[in-house]
């Protein structure tokens, strides 16, 4: 038998230590494959190549094919890099993961399928929707109030309550402040109750004529005005010895009779016309005269009834004579713009009653137009002469309402237009004058401007008298 050299017995020894050291590890890599993982995962060995255990020396990689529940666990979310996975963790199904033979820890990372379609913008997207636990309570939280409309409803009741004070504590607080919430009709009883006393001192009732007036413009205030005796108080203030309660009650009366026939028709029952037409014979005032010829003229407007009653008692006579003395014009205008009303509604309503196809009740308003004969009263009480003075002023609105005027009474005056030699001569000069004006409005591109209008009236008027 021969003796190993000292050289020999020292390889034999490290092979020995190799080999003892394989074992180990041998013995290392069976016991932790063949103990189950403490967060309890399910794992299959990766048979897909490229990245997998044969590209990595460090370790044993596996693919998570399923996830068991177990108790409330805290899911890691991988990425494309290797992270650590600590005890109690789970990991989403198709991550990859291996056992650090260096460091003995297992890491997970993204499958291959989910490298696969793993771009910053799915990274991005799912980074922009992901929710923290806190965040999914609060969630589910909500879930739960709104599947409970009751307690939902109950909540809105008790926000709006808390907004609000109750019906019965601000009934109590304003009875305490002694407040009285009154309707219009309640206001107007209380306003003729004040006016009708003893104690009421002219301004008191000038206020109370102020507040009136504001109520009438609604038809159904000025119709139960009337129904209460308001009409009747009214036309004692137009009687009146001041001049300010005749204005004031002038004023209440045409507003409650504009465009409203059940007053209309109260009043000229009540014998308001005869009232207007005497304060207009004899006051002296011009305010007074001015708000009298509003309340005739809402009188007249649309109620041929009334114009009727105004004819017969006189009522062109007292509006020439205070035609002729008004100075200013301001009155003048105002009363040709009524008689040009009143001469168009007939003409219109006259033109209208040869349709046979209206109405029982129209054939009777054309019936009582016709008993209306206010041209002829026109022409009796010299207004063919009157009315033309108009163009001597200066003022654009009242030229053109003399000729909308002396246009609507040609039919009658058309002789004595023809007779005046001064009146051709001024209608061409006034149409030499408003013609540069239509040229100014063109320039500003009016083609059918307000001057416009006004020669057109002067060459109609024109043509009616020189045919």
């Amino acid at each position: 038998m021969r003796l190993l050299s000292s050289s020999e017995r020292g390889a034999s020894c490290s092979c020995l230590t190799l080999a003892f050291l394989m074992l180990l590890l041998c013995c290392h890599i069976t016991s932790t494959l063949s103990q189950k993982s403490e967060s309890a995962l399910t794992v299959v060995e990766n048979t897909e190549g490229g990245e997998g255990a044969g590209s990595d020396d460090d370790g044993d990689e596996v693919t998570v094919d399923e996830v068991e529940e177990e108790g409330d666990l805290e899911v890691v979310q991988p990425t494309e890099e290797w992270q650590t996975l600590k005890p109690g963790q789970a990991v989403p199904a198709g991550s990859h993961v291996r056992l650090n033979l260096q460091t003995g820890q297992r890491e997970v990372r993204l499958g291959e399928e989910q490298l696969k379609y793993w771009t910053q913008e799915h990274r991005e997207e799912k980074e922009s929707t992901s929710f923290t636990p806190d965040e999914l309570k609060k969630a589910m939280k909500k879930i739960k109030e709104d599947l409970n409309p009751a307690s939902r409803d109950t909540e809105q009741q008790d926000s709006v309550s808390s907004q609000f004070r109750p019906l019965e504590e601000l009934k109590r607080d304003m009875a305490k402040l002694d407040l009285l919430v009154e309707t219009d009709v309640q206001i107007m009883r209380r306003l003729l109750d004040q006016f009708n006393s003893s104690n009421s001192t002219v301004q008191q009732r000038l206020s109370i004529l102020l507040e009136l007036e504001y109520l009438v413009h609604q038809v159904d205030n000025a119709q139960t005005l009337c129904s209460m005796g308001g009409l009747k108080l009214i036309l004692e203030g137009l009687n009146s010895t001041d001049f300010r309660l005749q204005e004031s009650s002038a004023l209440v009366l045409g507003s409650a009779l504009s465009s409203n026939p059940v007053v209309q028709v109260k009043a000229v029952e009540s014998g308001a016309l005869q009232t207007l037409l005497t304060v207009l014979a004899t006051s002296q005032a011009h305010s007074v005269k001015k708000k009298v010829l509003f309340a005739v003229a809402s009188l007249l407007r649309h109620f041929p009834f009334a114009q009727h009653h105004f004819l017969s008692h006189g009522g062109l006579q007292v509006l020439s004579e205070l035609f002729r003395a008004d100075g200013r014009g301001a009155l003048r205008t105002r009363i040709v713009t009524m008689l040009y009303d009143m001469i168009s509604e007939k003409e219109l309503i006259s033109q209208a009653g040869l349709d046979p196809a209206l109405d029982a009740s129209h054939e009777e308003r054309v019936h009582q137009y016709s008993k209306v004969s206010l041209q002829g009263e026109l022409l009796e009480e010299g207004w063919c002469s009157l009315v033309p003075q108009l163009l001597e002023s200066s003022d654009h609105d009242c030229r053109e309402k003399a000729l909308r005027a002396m246009l609507a009474m040609a039919p009658v005056c058309l002789e004595q237009y023809r007779s005046d030699r001064s009146l051709l001569g001024s209608l061409v000069s006034m149409r030499d004058q408003y013609q540069g004006m239509v040229q100014s409005e063109m320039i500003l591109g009016e083609e059918n401007g307000y001057f416009a209008e006004i020669v057109d009236l002067i060459d109609a008027l024109k043509v009616k008298m020189t045919v």
